[in-house]
């Protein structure tokens, strides 16, 4: 497993909905993460007993979301998502499923973001990208 720094980690921790989601932060540091879904009732209600493809799309957003949080610069201010697109490959089964986000190009308003969710068996159950917008802090003074 690989490092996360503690002020994600408390982040990600104080977070009621990845708690009620079942979720765990297993790695992230600038420009990457990966987060992992237990899957439970809450989660299971998808076609024949799948994952719910809204809660696939929320690992999508989360895990964008803390792989940019690890490469935020001084100035950075986070300004949401503005775009999320979902492409799904397979039904996600079972007991567990990860979602693994790489930040491909992050610039002063936009970073782009590609994830990856696979399922216990690690076999690719969907794709997503996300567009997230950051604005810049006004200079002190």
């Amino acid at each position: 497993m690989g490092a996360v720094p503690p002020h994600l980690a408390e982040r990600f921790a104080a977070t009621e909905l990845h708690r009620l989601l079942g979720l765990e932060l297993l790695e992230a540091r600038p420009g990457y993460a990966r987060i992992a879904l237990r899957t439970g009732p809450a989660t299971l209600s998808g076609v024949g007993g799948a994952v719910h493809g809204g809660v696939l799309a929320a690992m999508v957003d989360i895990a964008m979301l803390f792989a940019l949080q690890a490469s935020l610069q001084p100035g950075d201010v986070p300004n949401g998502t503005a775009d999320l697109g979902i492409t799904y490959l397979r039904p996600v089964h079972g007991p567990r499923a990860e979602a693994e986000a790489h930040i491909i190009r992050k610039g002063r308003s936009l970073a782009y973001a590609e994830v990856a969710i696979t399922d216990a068996q690690g076999s690719l159950c969907a794709r997503g990208r996300t567009l997230y917008a950051l604005r810049q802090a006004p200079p002190p003074g």
